[in-house]
């Protein structure tokens, strides 16, 4: 039996999207595992072609990913790394990457720990990073796409009581998060699309007292330019210092094109200047923010590096 590579494409590309896209935090690298995972089941195809071929694509999809996060662990990164935005603005609340690629998911995971808007998340993706490549993919399998302890062992050439052990262990390196994670409803996304909305004309027109009533405390901003642009080398914590940080830069955006949707589950806006900045100042940037229990403005993410928007639609408005 021949495999027909062109069906199989169609049939697994969202789903293996999405599973390299959460394994790598980067949608460029998302695409470059795909890509990889199919080119190795056409140069060298699974021998037994009568059997389901998605668990081998996983398989193959898995070990280019672990591979991939090692041999990012060995490199340097220039300030804080962040996952690369993707856009998720849709009515049914699905994770959607733009047009010239496919959706995010093709399939909705049912009892899993973490659903999958929640998954794609800022806060979810840097999680992550404090779990070793095998950890993650264990993670993502039980906790995310709802494998069993046989299927993940099966997909990872490990043993079931090797799974139950690296879970736990992933667990266990998630427990921060977990007990910190704020529930992915509309009505909070609705509520931090509101906050960020205010956020930027109080910003605008230098309005402190409406800065501070927005912002939490001990509010954080990570800047993601990977060296290549101006960004802090470091998180900024602390409602003073944050909020110091973005009034020693609104006069720059000031001829900026500014479009609202929502990354990675989060309200965000997608910023373009209209003119040639200088002093390695991004000219493209997704800013992005998550809310506290208490409805404020807890963190905000800037991702301005290139390679980083590869999944984000260029078109900004007005």
């Amino acid at each position: 039996m021949t495999l027909n590579l062109e069906a199989a494409f169609a049939d697994h590309r969202q789903f293996l999207w999405g599973l390299c896209y959460r394994m790598t935090g980067s949608a460029a690298d998302a695409d470059d595992v795909v890509q990889d995972t199919f080119v190795r089941a056409m140069q060298h195809p699974p021998k037994r072609t009568h059997d389901p071929l998605r668990p081998w694509l996983v398989k193959v999809a898995l070990n280019l990913s672990r591979d991939l996060l090692r041999k990012r662990k060995r490199r340097d990164y220039v300030g804080p790394w962040l996952p690369s935005p993707i856009e998720t603005d849709r009515a049914d609340g699905e994770p959607a990457p733009p047009s010239h690629e496919p959706t995010v998911d093709g399939v909705r995971t049912l009892e899993g720990r973490y659903d999958l808007l929640e998954s794609v998340s800022f806060a979810f993706l840097l999680a992550l990073e404090r779990l070793t490549p095998i950890q993650r993919a264990v993670l993502l399998l039980r906790d995310v796409f709802d494998y069993s302890v046989k299927e993940t062992a099966d997909a990872l050439d490990r043993s079931e009581a090797g799974v139950k052990t690296t879970h736990h262990r992933a667990r266990g390196a998630m427990e921060a998060y977990h007990r910190s994670r704020q529930p992915q409803t509309r009505a909070r996304r609705d509520a931090a699309g509101l906050a960020l909305e205010r956020f930027l004309e109080r910003l605008a027109a230098h309005d402190v007292a409406g800065i501070e009533a927005l912002l939490a405390e001990g509010v954080k901003t990570t800047t993601d330019g990977g060296g290549e642009f101006r960004s802090a080398l470091r998180t900024i914590v602390g409602r003073d210092k944050v909020m110091r940080f973005y009034l020693s830069i609104v006069d720059t955006a000031r001829n900026v094109a500014v479009r609202a949707t929502q990354f990675n589950g989060s309200a965000g806006v997608f910023m373009e200047a209209r003119t040639l900045l200088k002093d390695r100042l991004a000219p493209r940037m997704v800013l992005a923010v998550d809310l506290d229990a208490a409805g404020k403005i807890a963190h905000i993410y800037v991702v301005s590096a290139t390679l980083k928007l590869t999944a984000v639609s260029h078109q900004a408005g007005n």
